[in-house]
C-alpha cells in the first residue's frame, strides 16, 4: 500500500471534496488545509481498509494536539478523506513511538 512516505515531499500533491471539508470543519474544528500541513511534520500511520480502499491513517501534531488524517494516495496525489482529534489508543501510540 502506497504512503505519504513513499513520495518525495516536494511532489506531494493534495485534493479533497470541498463538501466534505465544509463538513469536517463544522463537526471537528479542523480544516483539511491545516491536515495537509501536519502531514509534513512527524506521523504515526497505520492502515484502515474500509470498502476494498487502501486508507491509511496518519496520527501528527497540529497547534499543540494531535490529530488523526484519513487519506489514500492516487499516485503522488494524497486524498484527504477527513480529519479529527486524535483518540486515546492513537494518542498513546503516537507518543510512545517518539518518544525513544
Amino acid at each position: 500500500m502506497q504512503s505519504l512516505d513513499d513520495v518525495p515531499i516536494e511532489d506531494w500533491d493534495f485534493e479533497w471534496d470541498e463538501d466534505k471539508r465544509r463538513s469536517n470543519i463544522r463537526k471537528h474544528g479542523i480544516d483539511f488545509e491545516d491536515a495537509m500541513l501536519a502531514l509534513s511534520g512527524p506521523r504515526l500511520e497505520h492502515p484502515s481498509p474500509k470498502a476494498g480502499e487502501h486508507r491509511i491513517v496518519a496520527v501528527c501534531p497540529l497547534t499543540g494536539r494531535l490529530i488523526a488524517v484519513v487519506y489514500m494516495m492516487r499516485g503522488h496525489v494524497c486524498r484527504i478523506i477527513s480529519v479529527r482529534a486524535a483518540g486515546s489508543n492513537e494518542r498513546r501510540k503516537y507518543h510512545a513511538h517518539y518518544s525513544t
